[in-house]
């Protein structure tokens, strides 16, 4: 028997851990609490990235900290209670994406060598700490999947950011893959469409016609080559055709528009104003740029526009769900992961 002795203090190499694949949901992000420090905590996160906010001036610096975190998070304290999951003490959009995690991991538990986890661009549980995690369960190979059909700037350019910001400060850093937008891919368009039409015939009334709503942004970032109103465009065209609708059955919005500045337009509450002016009666609002249900879907939209339809003369408003964990949601996600990792698995 050979025996080989160490030279001086060398230590013997470490033993090569089994290779394994991680898959990392990621959200945008929410409150850990629903109270003014938790609010401003997450706020102050989200609004101090350069992708959210490009100007981050002086300026801006002054108006954030001197004015919007002192204001806003109070203001904003009521909205999160009105929609928290008191059970878990956390907010839907954490309890959704947990949710949709442990569904994708039951739905391809037959890969045994694959790890799904999730997280949230701002707040917790954060990117590095589950990027971290998935490498200390042996994954040297990790698919990042950004929760955003539609690809802009301020959301899935901002997780490629984190992921990679992450990965900087390693020195056995994982591959990385991160999965593209999804806005008119067959599966996405068929679910919507499946989910639309499920919630639809659970009314007890004939929505006159739908209203798409979209996350708005500052028409500035698109003027600057930002891809997303074009996607935005693209996933109701197609969702229009998959359901027989015409631009008057089926409206493209814009919603939460913040600061000043000239946002995509038209806007989701002068739109849905104008139709309760205009003598529209019965409306349904879908949010397809939502993969979970979180405060701009839930308060929002089912709460603020609806008062705004109802207060302008309109009687009958539907909020109808993200496709979130459902069975159509979910067999969106599955069907990108497993596409993303081919040559992985």
């Amino acid at each position: 028997m050979t025996v080989v002795v160490p030279i001086g203090n060398a230590k013997p190499a470490p033993a090569v851990q089994p290779e394994r694949v991680g898959v990392l949901l990621v959200n945008l992000g929410t409150p850990d609490t629903a109270d003014t420090r938790g609010i401003r905590v997450y706020l102050k996160e989200f609004l101090s990235d350069p992708r959210v906010i490009e100007d981050q001036g002086l300026l801006w610096k002054l108006i954030l900290n001197g004015i919007i975190l002192r204001v806003r998070p109070r203001r904003k304290v009521r909205d999160y209670q009105k929609i928290w999951n008191t059970e878990r003490n956390e907010s839907p959009l954490k309890t959704i994406t947990r949710a949709q995690s442990e569904k994708l991991a039951a739905s391809i538990a037959d890969h045994d060598h694959v790890v799904v986890d999730w997280a949230m661009r701002y707040g917790n549980p954060s990117m590095r700490s589950r990027i971290e995690a998935l490498t200390a369960q042996g994954c040297d190979r990790i698919l990042v999947v950004p929760l955003y059909p539609q690809y802009s700037a301020a959301t899935s350019a901002t997780v490629c950011d984190e992921a990679f910001r992450v990965l900087s400060g390693m020195r056995a850093q994982p591959t990385l893959r991160v999965t593209p937008p999804y806005y008119e891919d067959p599966d996405y368009i068929e679910a919507l469409a499946v989910s639309i039409n499920a919630h639809l015939a659970t009314l007890p009334f004939q929505p006159e016609l739908i209203v798409a709503s979209f996350h708005g942004m500052p028409q500035k970032y698109v003027d600057k080559g930002d891809p997303y109103q074009a996607q935005c465009v693209a996933t109701t065209e197609a969702l229009r055709k998959r359901m027989g609708l015409d631009a008057t059955k089926l409206l493209l919005t814009f919603q939460s528009r913040f600061g000043f500045d000239e946002w995509l337009q038209p806007y989701t509450d002068k739109t849905i104003e104008k139709l309760a002016k205009d003598g529209v009666k019965r409306i349904a609002v879908v949010t397809p740029g939502f993969s979970a249900d979180c405060l701009e879907t839930l308060e929002e939209i089912a709460e603020e526009n609806a008062e705004i339809f109802k207060h302008n003369g309109g009687e009958q408003f539907a909020a109808i769900p993200c496709l979130n964990d459902s069975e159509p949601g979910m067999d969106v996600i599955r069907q990108l992961v497993l596409r993303e990792l081919q040559g992985w698995i």
